[in-house]
């Protein structure tokens, strides 16, 4: 996977300029704690799917295979709803049913063993706080006054990187707002020159929560499977 870049990483020669602006204009302080919070939430991300992709490498999904006693035929299922789904309250299956659910059961205790051992709830927990944190200051955007044309340009730039569904999104109406932040920044720019304006130091389009399924969890792994 390539590296992620963020466009407003590395740049120290604006902070200084960014601390003054946001100082007056209360729309910039949002600005500043909420790339705060999107990048804790994308690092997050990362850390939580690393540890699953972990788990599932080493231990699997929590499992049993059920026997289906009409054709011999087995299934794969991944829940105890699905264990009932297939064999029902039916006495004449209650011994597969005990077996089925006592091998789902081992298998969780090893998931949960390995899942204490790496962390991998915890950086899960970890990532979904910081995505409410995140949204917390997505939602306060439209009650926020921008007092300046950086701090316009701060929330489309917020707009861009949280709306849109993919990078450089063609539907409407993100070309329109990437258009006009472009021109916010040329036009902020002219006129104060000396003043950061968010979004242009945008050197490569953000990357998207939405493409890349961070807030897509799976909690009781893929559905049944015949085999």
């Amino acid at each position: 996977m390539a590296a992620l870049v963020w466009p407003f990483q590395g740049k120290a020669w604006a902070a200084e300029l960014r601390g003054e602006r946001s100082a007056a204009d209360p729309m910039l302080s949002l600005w500043e704690e909420w790339k705060a919070a999107a990048l804790k939430t994308e690092t997050l991300c990362r850390k939580q799917q690393r540890l699953e992709t972990q788990l599932v490498q080493d231990v699997g999904f929590p499992r049993a295979r059920l026997r289906l006693s009409d054709n011999g035929e087995k299934v794969t299922v991944f829940s105890h709803d699905a264990i009932e789904d297939i064999y029902g309250s039916d006495p004449k299956m209650a011994t597969l049913r005990a077996e089925a659910e006592a091998e789902l059961a081992a298998h969780q205790a090893l998931w949960d063993a390995a899942d204490e051992m790496i962390g991998y709830a915890a950086a899960r927990r970890e990532e979904e706080e910081a995505g409410d944190r995140e949204q917390d200051l997505v939602d306060a955007l439209p009650a926020t006054p921008a007092t300046s044309l950086a701090g316009i340009a701060s929330k489309l730039d917020v707009v861009l990187h949280e709306g849109e569904s993919w990078e450089e999104c063609t539907e409407f109406p993100w070309p329109h707002i990437r258009s006009a932040l472009r021109d916010l920044v040329r036009v902020g720019q002219a006129v104060e020159p000396d003043v950061f304006m968010p979004g242009s130091d945008r050197q490569a389009p953000f990357p998207r929560k939405h493409q890349e399924g961070c807030w897509v969890r799976v909690s009781k792994g893929p559905a049944a499977s015949l085999g």
